[in-house]
């Protein structure tokens, strides 16, 4: 057997129009309320919460004296002034008419479940297309027949407004929030200069030779995708396939938003934070498509390594058998265009079984499970010191890595990040040298995943998040990555290659589209 030394590094590309979060302050209500803030009315006069009874499907009443997640509802962005309710069932506020009581019986939103918003600081008058403004009636339900026009002093038609939370920053977020014209001019500059090819270079320079690059579903439709999408993302991915060929860097493409989202963050392009993809069959089916676009287009291409065929499905809310059968499917779709390019199943996120993929039989050749590991956004962590954070790295991840290699399944690559793929941050306020034998214990146990592992993210404005920046600053010592690949003789003259013990640095570059956390 001949062992042939390469350097094989995975750093992530963010890409294609996907979570991006340039600090963009959304102009209309409080001057930042956009898809998916959520938000709590209490009446002036009554000093009473509107409420969705059940949480919707049902009546409005005005008559809470506690606000909980009955009277909490998420907005819907339609413009700067208009607005729709969704509660916390799904359903949304709904009006008929000049009179009538509003309800929250509406499954989808229309026109009539379209509000216009007047605002005096935080306080609001809701009214609908006609000009009728919705007040607190006597019997404390929300009506559609306060007479004349409101002031902002003590009367049943104003409200106040209280933004209990407006945590989504993602693709539609920015792309609804700032209108198509102005979302277009910052996209567009900021493909043209976050990442460009001296980007590849850096990468080439430092040993990195593979990029992990997530779009969006909407990248099949390109140039027009559906709104409030924008444009582009399609030709922003050309360009990194073309750098990539450049600098013998391969690509990984992550579908990292499915229509409906798969997760419910912001990075899955979710409008409010809930999850339907694992509902609806024609969210499965349009994801199914999207991987049958970007197969058919970049199987041939040299600098193709694999495909990722979901990022990051809920646990909680995506069904076991519902992502077998889509991953199934999915390598079907990259197996007609391919025998050769990895097919990548990210195992769910949250309570799942790190076992549970590799007894699905997903496929037979060239199958990844793709496992997301990360000292971050979960309590067990908060109050972990530095060593603890570090013995837990070496105990826990470290013999689960050696279990699961030794299972009968595919090859494991070991994505871990900030929502995802690993990072070298944690909650713990630790020194230089803290982080350094943090992403020294990290760098040492995931060398052990038989596939890879991977780094979140190229640049970022929080330090420890900015691979660039680590690689300067010697934080953790990631820097050039080396693998080996066993050739093996085939049945031909010719040899085959199989990735053996390969690390792989993912770089988040913001959606080529690129990730910029500002």
């Amino acid at each position: 057997m001949e062992i042939a030394l390469c350097k094989w590094g995975f750093l992530f590309l963010l890409c294609l129009g996907l979570s991006f979060s340039i600090g963009f302050s959304v102009e209309g209500l409080h001057g930042n309320s956009r898809d998916g803030t959520e938000v709590q009315l209490r009446s002036v006069s009554g000093n009473k919460y509107v409420s969705a009874d059940n949480g919707g499907g049902g009546a409005v009443s005005v008559d809470r004296d506690v606000p909980l997640a009955w009277e909490t509802f998420r907005l819907w962005r339609v413009s700067e002034s208009t607005f729709q309710f969704r509660t916390s069932g799904g359903q949304f506020l709904t009006c008929g008419g000049d009179g009538d009581n509003v309800t929250a019986v509406a499954e989808l939103p229309s026109d009539t479940e379209t509000f216009y918003l007047e605002r005096n600081n935080n306080q609001i008058h809701i009214k609908l297309k006609t000009g009728m403004y919705l007040q607190a009636s006597n019997a404390n339900q929300l009506t559609a027949d306060y007479p004349g026009t409101p002031g902002w002093d003590d009367n049943a038609a104003t409200f106040e407004l209280i933004i209990m939370s407006n945590n989504l920053h993602g693709d539609y977020q920015f792309a609804n929030g700032y209108g198509r014209d102005k979302a277009e001019e910052v996209y567009k500059n900021h493909r043209n200069n976050f990442i460009t090819v001296e980007d590849f270079n850096f990468l080439y320079r430092h040993g990195i030779n593979t990029v992990r690059i997530p779009v969006g579903w909407w990248i099949a439709y390109d140039p027009n995708p559906p709104p409030p999408f924008i444009g582009g993302s399609l030709q922003a991915l050309d360009n990194a396939f073309s750098w990539a060929q450049e600098y013998n860097i391969k690509c990984i493409i992550d579908l990292h938003a499915a229509p409906g989202s798969q997760n419910g963050m912001e990075h899955s392009s979710s409008r409010d934070g809930t999850t339907g993809w694992p509902t609806s069959s024609d969210y499965i089916s349009q994801s199914l498509n999207a991987i049958d676009f970007l197969a058919s287009r970049y199987a041939q291409h040299p600098s193709l390594l694999g495909i990722e065929l979901l990022n990051e499905p809920s646990a909680a809310l995506v069904p076991l058998d519902t992502l077998t059968s889509y991953y199934k499917q999915g390598y079907k779709i990259v197996r007609k265009y391919s025998s050769t390019a990895y097919v990548i199943f990210c195992q769910r996120i949250g309570n799942a079984d790190p076992l549970e993929l590799y007894q699905a039989n997903l496929g037979d050749t060239n199958t990844v499970i793709d496992l997301h590991y990360y000292n971050l956004f979960d309590a067990f962590f908060a109050n972990m010191s530095s060593i603890d954070n570090i013995q837990y790295i070496y105990k826990s991840r470290g013999t689960q890595l050696q279990s699961l290699n030794g299972a009968n399944g595919p090859l494991i690559i070991d994505l871990y990040k900030n929502a995802g793929e690993w990072v070298n941050e944690w909650n713990v306020n630790g020194s230089q040298t803290d982080y350094q034998d943090y992403g020294r214990a990290q760098l040492e146990v995931y060398n052990a995943a038989s596939f890879g592992w991977a780094y979140w993210t190229l640049k970022n404005d929080r330090k420890h998040w900015d691979f660039e920046w680590n690689v300067v600053h010697h934080v953790g010592e990631v820097g050039v990555m080396r693998c080996f690949l066993d050739w093996h003789s085939a049945s031909t003259s010719s040899m085959v290659c199989r990735v053996a013990n390969c690390r792989n640095l993912e770089l988040n570059t913001c959606s080529l589209e690129m990730w910029d956390e500002n």
